[in-house]
């Protein structure tokens, strides 16, 4: 005789994804992560972020295992929209993790997690759990289903820290070029933080979409035209006046900026088309209220990724993010 739970978990198990790769994981294992996660947000990403109150309290680590070769690499679903997708890699063993969310960049419109695949593996390598997640993209969603989408993987992840080796008290969000406008966002957005959040990390963060929007109204740098029409797109396709004056400021990082926020570290290139102002705006609004906030500059015009592949930068990172999740 079947039980309810039983039916629940037979109807769950039809959402689950294949495996991504490195090793394989059983299909039993991965059923309830991913077919109760798709319950934790509706069919357009707008539930509420989850609060996690529920979930255990840490019992491990002070710095994280070094990975052991069998590390297992899953797609999860924490949505309905094939967009609401994360990449997790992990240990199947008994320690708590540190956690490490990665947010791709591509102008809000285009990227995916693939191009993730590597700075995944290294974070994994160190013996932090990579949650390296998709989200709606402006053609999908218009501001802030981006937002919502990123908080929905967080909440999915705490949900189930334990099927992936994870402490849900203790992670960073990492996030590149547009990614960094959503990391950052979460870092602020929460008044009082949000649970488990120990840091953000921004490389290139378009931390202002309306300093992006006024940037590329006169200028002949085709990167930052693009931009402003990027931001236009994420908006719903309307400026920054009238009826759509409150979606841009709600598009602001800095305008959540609040106490209890996590620290920041950005990085940009000294002439990128993502200038450091942005992320200056962030820090001139947080220190105020007495949170941290780390601006680094490169020389050059490297932007994102590629930034990130200067000598030197990821270490620099990487050193940070240790130092957060102790």
């Amino acid at each position: 005789m079947r039980t309810a739970a039983t039916v629940g978990a037979l109807a769950l198990a039809t959402l689950v994804l294949a495996p991504s790769a490195v090793q394989a994981s059983s299909v039993a294992h991965a059923s309830l992560a991913h077919a109760s996660s798709a319950h934790g947000s509706s069919a357009h990403g707008a539930s509420a972020p989850q609060s996690g109150k529920g979930d255990p309290e840490p019992t491990a680590t002070a710095t994280p295992q070094p990975l052991a070769q069998g590390t297992i690499v899953d797609t999860v679903a924490y949505g309905r929209h094939s967009r609401q997708r994360m990449d997790v890699w992990y240990q199947s063993d008994d320690l708590k993790r540190p956690g490490v969310f990665l947010i791709h960049g591509g102008w809000w419109s285009s990227g995916d997690k693939k191009y993730m695949t590597e700075v995944s593996r290294s974070y994994a390598e160190l013996g932090y759990t990579v949650f390296n997640i998709n989200y709606r993209l402006s053609g999908d969603a218009a501001w802030p289903a981006q937002r919502i989408d990123a908080f929905d993987a967080i909440a999915t992840a705490r949900r189930h820290a334990a099927l992936w080796s994870f402490d849900p008290n203790n992670y960073v969000v990492v996030g590149f070029s547009a990614g960094g406008h959503l990391a950052t966002a979460v870092g602020t957005y929460k008044t009082g933080g949000l649970p488990g959040l120990k840091g953000v990390v921004g490389i290139s963060p378009v931390v202002s979409p309306l300093t992006a929007y006024i940037d590329g109204a006169d200028t002949l740098d085709p990167n930052k035209r693009k931009l402003r029409e990027a931001a236009i797109q994420l908006a719903g396709g309307c400026a920054p006046a009238g009826k759509c004056a409150r979606i841009w400021q709600s598009m602001e990082v800095s305008e959540h900026a609040s106490r209890g926020d996590v620290p920041v570290l950005s990085v940009h290139s000294e002439d990128e088309f993502v200038p450091s102002s942005h992320s200056f705006q962030l820090q001139d609004r947080l220190r105020q209220v007495g949170v941290p906030v780390t601006v680094l500059t490169e020389p050059g015009i490297e932007h994102s990724s590629p930034l990130y592949r200067l000598p030197g930068v990821a270490e620099r990172v990487q050193e940070w993010i240790a130092g957060r999740l102790l």
